[in-house]
């Protein structure tokens, strides 16, 4: 579903984001991306998601190698990965609905089918009843399920999430999570890249890829091949 292959990103002024990481993440698999602030998940989300590209090594999603990618390949991408940011990215002004029916609008879907579509989105990340409120009015965990609802819209095969949680309150945090872990149980990958060990604590049995200056130290699954 996922493989980095000897990943490296080097950025002109930066210098190396990421330091040949390689690792998989299996159909359905649930997996925490871990590390510092700097640690480079932010740039592997980025790779993985193929708005940006490797300065070597590959990374291949769902079948697409980053290697031989195109424009066509890149929009199949995109179809079948959705992305989750910290900071919800939606547009100001418009409703729950209008964010979710926004993104169907664009990428093709029916006209009649839109709303209906849109409003079951909702339902499925528990805002059925926020659908018409302007996401000015929502709290920070109904905005972040309104951006997980957007990044369902395609019916992607995985899941990103780039520290979703980072803004919410405790409360709202769990609710995120039990969402994430809802969305996986019906077959979708889902990578979450986050800081927060107390979280990871809380969810014991989710794969876990830890880097540390750009380069992989830690596979939770690797580790427990070693173990037995």
């Amino acid at each position: 579903m996922i493989k980095l292959t000897h990943v490296s990103k080097e950025y002109p002024k930066r210098g190396y984001a990421l330091h040949d990481v390689s690792f998989h993440l299996k159909k359905a698999e649930f997996a925490f991306l871990t590390g510092h602030s700097g640690s480079g998940k932010s740039t592997t989300m980025s790779l993985i998601h193929m708005a940006d590209y490797p300065t070597s090594g590959e990374v291949r999603v769902s079948g697409f190698s980053s290697a031989r990618m195109t424009g066509r390949d890149l929009w199949k991408v995109r179809r079948r990965v959705g992305m989750v940011f910290q900071d919800f990215r939606l547009l100001p002004g418009r409703s729950a609905l209008e964010n979710v029916a926004l993104v169907l609008e664009v990428t093709g879907t029916p006209r009649k089918a839109i709303q209906p579509k849109a409003n079951r989105l909702l339902d499925q990340v528990g805002l059925s009843g926020k659908a018409g409120a302007l996401v000015e009015e929502l709290s920070g965990g109904e905005r972040q399920r309104v951006a997980i609802a957007r990044a369902l819209a395609n019916d992607p095969y995985i899941l990103l999430a780039d520290e979703p949680t980072g803004n919410l309150d405790d409360r709202a945090t769990r609710g995120i999570l039990d969402l994430f872990w809802d969305i996986n149980a019906t077959g979708m990958a889902v990578l979450m890249a986050t800081h927060d060990l107390e979280l990871i604590r809380r969810y014991p049995h989710a794969r876990l890829f830890e880097l540390d200056q750009g380069k992989l130290v830690y596979d939770s699954a690797a580790a427990d091949t070693e173990a037995s």
